[in-house]
């Protein structure tokens, strides 16, 4: 009996998978999503990363009212800093982010006010809906602060202080987040590219497979087989995760020629992608895949029409889309629960992955024990909805 389910199955199996890659729908989601992801998305960070370095290197402060000091003007020349004079609507363009660099003004009694031993007011102009300009404040509050202590130190030198009276501790920063940490903090994105390219390659086929054939009229005739209801789902499911677990492999292996696009060498150079990594990937990714495959289905075959099966869907691509970002908005680190939440569990664990950092059996368990029992509860649910007369 077992042998005859699984011989049915097989028979279906093959016959949905046959259709599913006819369809130029799910091919064209199979390479735009698998293929192309990896390279694209390592290809924007890297263009992100290599423009921060850019403008980092370039050592350009732009000001309004530089002649009023030339101490100041000194100071920056002597940091091998280019001095560019603002425009006169620095305010506006930097509100419509047409300008990329923070404004600094100097006030005219500059040089007057530090004559007499006052501290002068300078104001340094930014916008927060300006990303670029944002950025750049720091930097230049950075230098500005050098100046200080610049001016500090002579002027205890004249009077005869020791400018080592103004530091009672030393302070020495260290960093403990090794090169690949610090590279995972820019790839942060890479596994939630990738998941969604799973859901998204899965979810045509589920829908297809289910609330697709109901609406064409091709489910009813099919049930009249004497093949039963389980042999008909789990082939139909094996169709639907084996095309999921396609794209996870393809878009696992995609970021290894990915690499070679990097523009930032300082990106390539901490970003270690390997056969090591994509296998970790696609282990992690495979039990998802047949887990959201089952979900899908379950989902879709209480549906009538494929719009309909559409638009119920949309919860579980609403909740995988969301889960990831708790990662993002969690400041206490990974809890023990997180490994329990599928699609959240899977991010975090990739994380690691991208961090270098090796996974043990308990972290592995957890999310396998839950796609598990995910893929086998929608599997029978699809087989009870079959064995009822709600199909019409």
């Amino acid at each position: 009996m077992r042998a005859a389910v699984l011989f049915d199955a097989w028979t279906v199996f093959r016959k949905e998978l046959t259709d599913a890659l006819r369809d130029r729908r799910t091919l064209l989601v199979v390479l735009l999503s698998s293929v192309a992801i990896g390279p694209l998305v390592l290809v924007l960070i890297s263009t992100l990363v290599a423009g921060m370095e850019k403008r980092a290197e370039a050592r350009e402060i732009v000001v309004q009212g530089l002649q009023h000091a030339p101490s100041l003007r000194n100071y920056l020349e002597r940091q091998t800093y280019v001095v560019r004079e603002a425009p006169a609507d620095f305010e506006q363009q930097l509100n419509d982010s047409k300008l990329g660099d923070p404004v600094l003004v100097v006030p005219a009694n500059f040089e007057a006010e530090m004559a007499r031993g006052e501290a002068p007011t300078v104001e340094l102009f930014s916008s927060a809906a300006n990303q670029r300009a944002q950025g750049g404040a720091a930097r230049i509050v950075r230098v500005l602060r050098g100046f200080n202590q610049e001016q500090a130190t002579l002027r205890l030198a004249v009077r005869g202080v020791s400018p080592a009276l103004l530091e009672a501790v030393k302070i020495e920063e260290r960093d403990l987040a090794d090169p690949a940490t610090r590279a995972a903090r820019l790839t942060t994105m890479v596994p939630f590219f990738v998941l969604m390219a799973v859901l998204y390659g899965a979810l045509n086929a589920a829908l297809d497979t289910t609330a697709g054939e109901r609406e064409r009229g091709s489910l009813e005739p099919l049930l009249m087989n004497p093949t039963s209801r389980l042999a008909l789902v789990l082939g139909k499911w094996g169709a639907v995760a084996s095309v999921g677990m396609l794209i996870a492999v393809l878009s696992a292996l995609s970021f290894l020629p990915g690499q070679w696009l990097l523009k930032s060498e300082t990106l390539a150079a901490m970003f270690q992608y390997g056969p090591h990594e994509a296998a970790a990937f696609i282990a992690l990714l495979l039990p998802l895949a047949g887990a959201l495959a089952a979900l899908l289905m379950a989902i879709a075959i209480r549906c009538k029409t494929f719009k309909e099966a559409q638009a119920n869907t949309t919860v579980v691509v609403l909740a995988v889309s969301l889960l990831p970002l708790i990662t993002v908005f969690n400041q206490d680190g990974e809890a023990p629960w997180h490994r329990w939440v599928p699609a959240l569990a899977q991010v975090t664990l990739m994380g690691k992955v991208l961090k270098g950092e090796a996974l043990s059996a308990a972290q592995l368990l957890p999310p396998l024990a839950v796609c598990a029992a995910v893929a086998v509860l929608g599997v029978w649910f699809v087989a009870r909805t079959l064995r009822s007369a709600a199909l019409k």
